[in-house]
């Protein structure tokens, strides 16, 4: 029988988790099936760590959205904002329910045109695009959103180079309650710039305004602020139509709606504090509704929802590496997952369950990373029961960002595996290798050789 490694004893409060009143709950359940698919085979098949996307989640989540929406406004439309997550598999599920594609660089504006979205169907935003990004815009039929005066002046340039009316709209930045204002991107509402872009795109006559756009911040938790953001919108659409008399064929109230993750430091737990998507529906229809319109002339709702509609879908399933106590007597457990892939860990409290039976008492623990960095840090304070090495955890809606925001850095991006409708597993991103990471790099000739 081998000698069991000594640990010095530390007393400690324990807790029975949370009361409920029929007493205390029997204990930590454990994480063990994702759309009926084991953990544990899951990660025998593919590795740890490992990303689990469930095409099940995807289309339940877009069609909630889809029903919170359309059954309260006539004229809806998603478009699938790419740098939430632009892995083809996730963005060709979006378009198949009906969405379009909404990118901010050239770089996604011909990943959606390699995944078979038509030009006319692809929003570009975003502040950095270059007089040749927009000369291929135009020539697609896209719908160019003009973030600065620049930039208007450039595709006014373009268009008349082209010989032709590109489709335009504008993005908004205005003051809707919450603070700091986002006011970096866009023509601001209130000091007059937005009109004075409109006035110079109507005068000039080289671009074809059909909307108005604004993105009014990232993880919204007040539902009245859309509400403001629309009735802005509004005001400026009735204004164009009363006094050029031009109707938009658009509002696009952006993305920005949060998910059940907790952030940190925050108060409430995120399925508390978030609202609903009826919630965040019922706040802009019905002020688009109710805002002057003429009959017939309802502009159509435009969407570009990211992180609520993947948020929940995504896993990563990662394995402990060690424990160790830490000077101030807590248990510290170091898994094989950093932030370099879990970016979302500076954000949020992540919710993270065990894969496997564990006990019924639970002891305050840090979850580390394996990088060599103090900043490694996936959880500063969880309760969890003693993990050993092999143990394997679940860390939930991660579907946002991290597979857009990863890198590699001390360690390779692993594998990532979507569940389709039956639950069967496909490898749809395969882990890198070194190979991989050296594929663009070049070492001059004089350095080929070693020095000894």
């Amino acid at each position: 029988m081998s000698k069991l490694r000594y640990e010095r004893p530390i007393i400690r409060m324990l807790n029975s988790t949370i009361t409920q009143k029929f007493g205390s709950s029997p204990g930590f359940k454990p994480f063990t099936h994702i759309d009926g698919m084991s953990v544990k085979e899951l990660i025998a098949d593919y590795g740890s760590p490992l990303f689990v996307v469930s095409e099940r989640t995807l289309r339940q989540t877009y069609k909630a959205a889809y029903r919170a929406f359309s059954t309260r406004y006539p004229k809806v439309q998603f478009a699938w904002s790419y740098k939430t997550n632009y892995l083809g598999a996730v963005c060709q599920i979006f378009h198949q329910e009906g969405s379009w594609a909404e990118v901010v660089s050239r770089f996604e504006f011909e990943k959606a045109l390699r995944n078979g979205v038509a030009g006319n169907k692809i929003i570009f935003n975003g502040p950095e695009k270059t007089e040749d990004d927009l000369r291929t815009a135009v020539q697609y039929g896209a719908l160019i959103h003009i973030d600065h005066f620049d930039e208007l002046n450039m595709l006014s340039m373009v268009a008349v180079e082209l010989g032709v009316k590109p489709k335009v709209a504008i993005r908004v930045n205005m003051d809707t309650g919450v603070y700091p204002i986002w006011d970096r991107f866009g023509f601001n509402y209130e000091s007059g710039q937005a009109m004075e872009a409109i006035q110079k795109i109507m005068t000039d006559g080289f671009l074809e305004l059909v909307g108005l756009h604004c993105h009014i911040g990232t993880f919204m938790l007040s539902a009245d602020a859309y509400r403001i953001a629309t009735e802005k919108l509004s005001k400026l659409a009735l204004h164009i139509a009363e006094h050029f008399g031009h109707s938009l064929s658009y509002l696009d109230l952006g993305g920005g709606f949060a998910t059940k993750n907790t952030l940190r430091g925050a108060y409430l737990n995120g399925a508390d504090a978030a609202p609903s998507f009826h919630d965040y529906a019922e706040a802009i229809t019905d002020v688009l509704l109710n805002a002057g319109f003429q009959a017939g002339q309802l502009p159509t709702l435009i969407l570009e929802t990211g992180r609520a509609l993947v948020d929940d879908a995504g896993y990563l399933l990662g394995s402990v590496i060690a424990n160790k106590r830490l000077s101030d007597g807590r248990r510290a457990t170091i898994l094989d997952f950093g932030v370099n892939i879990l970016f979302t860990a500076f954000w949020y409290e992540h919710t993270i369950s065990t894969a496997q039976a564990c006990g019924q008492y639970g002891e305050d623990a840090v979850l580390y990373g394996p990088l060599c960095m103090n900043i490694d840090v996936i959880r500063e304070h969880i309760k969890l029961p003693p993990l050993n090495r092999g143990d394997q955890v679940v860390v939930h809606r991660v579907g946002a960002y991290n597979m857009t925001q990863w890198m590699q850095f001390i360690t390779l991006r692993p594998n990532v595996v979507l569940l389709d409708m039956d639950g069967k597993p496909h490898l749809m991103r395969a882990a890198e290798t070194l190979d991989d990471l050296v594929l663009n790099e070049s070492i001059p000739e004089h350095l080929m050789e070693l020095v000894h």
